[in-house]
């Protein structure tokens, strides 16, 4: 279950990739469609955002940035032998 980290109200257009990046603000990149390249990636609102280790950060449905934890592991590769 995701929890929102903090409210920030982006409006979102269609054809765009919206997502946290590496300095915690929000921006959005063209998405690539039938072989074009996406587009490069463009600051729509600085927030400055402090992550933490093991969670995902993503702008949800109402333009705000949630979280949620990421799970880590899955299945150990068997020794073949």
């Amino acid at each position: 279950m995701a929890e929102k980290v903090q409210k920030v109200g982006v409006k979102r257009e269609s054809g765009y990739l919206y997502f946290i990046d590496k300095q915690g603000d929000v921006s959005r990149a063209s998405m690539a469609r039938g072989g074009k390249k996406s587009g490069k990636p463009s600051k729509v609102k600085k927030i400055g955002l402090k992550k933490e280790k093991g969670h995902l950060y993503f702008v949800d449905k109402d333009g705000d940035v949630s979280r949620s934890v990421m799970s880590r592991g899955g299945k150990t590769k068997s020794k073949k032998g």
